[in-house]
């Protein structure tokens, strides 16, 4: 199976990410994108806004069909999700709550109030946390640690992966050769997201150090 006609060969990705995943579906077809899919799940770092694109441009070139393209995919997601979930059940919540007691700038009450938030929004952080670059696969260990229900959590893993799946693989079923404009506006907002979240962090252990300085503050005034 070649992934492109001669036609569209300048389109054909050679190096880097894209080229793994052009050979993946090359050789496996639509298992491939799925295997692709799952590892990137388990390892954010490979970014779903390339290999998607380019596994729906496979599809409009008739290296694979459109159903087996988003069939795949959304087998991977939910494979790669369920990895990270049972990783989370292995953990456990009393082992996070071991882990999380020797780190620094944390309070067992922050972990309750994660806890008690999951356990108020847990359902829709999973269903929607599919659509949000990075979070798409973190959300599935404390989905573990908490215990969801795994029949719940694999429905709302494969029905928010179909959502987010099907919009790439389109995108780039129907761009073409112009697949990778794609990965161009989702890595921005993929940037825009890391960004943020680092942000969120670097305050919150600014205010926790602040927190820590008065507090030392009143006990030194005290003496």
């Amino acid at each position: 199976m070649h992934l492109v006609t001669p036609a569209a060969a300048a389109a054909e990705p050679t190096g880097g990410i894209a080229g793994w995943a052009a050979d993946l579906v090359d050789t496996l077809g639509g298992p491939g994108a799925g295997l692709a899919i799952a590892l990137e799940n388990l390892f954010p770092p490979l970014p779903s806004e390339v290999i998607l694109p380019l596994t729906g441009f496979a599809a409009g070139q008739g290296a694979i069909s459109l159903a087996s393209a988003l069939f795949w995919t959304t087998l991977g997601s939910v494979v790669g999700a369920a990895v990270l979930y049972w990783i989370g059940r292995v953990v456990g919540r009393d082992r996070m709550y071991a882990l999380w007691g020797r780190l620094p700038l944390v309070k067992t009450s922050d972990l309750e109030r994660t806890e008690a938030w999951f356990q108020r929004h847990g359902t829709k952080a999973v269903l929607f946390g599919r659509m949000v670059p990075v979070f798409r696969s973190l959300i599935s260990i404390p989905a573990g640690v908490e215990r969801m229900p795994l029949p719940r959590f694999l429905a709302l893993t494969a029905i928010g992966s179909l959502i987010w799946n099907s919009v790439l693989v389109l995108a780039g079923y129907w761009l073409g050769d112009q697949w990778d404009l794609v990965e161009q506006y989702v890595g921005v907002l993929s940037k825009v997201v890391l960004g943020a979240a680092v942000i969120a962090v670097a305050g919150w252990v600014v205010v926790r150090l602040r927190g820590r300085e008065r507090s030392r503050h009143r006990v030194e005034q005290d003496r």
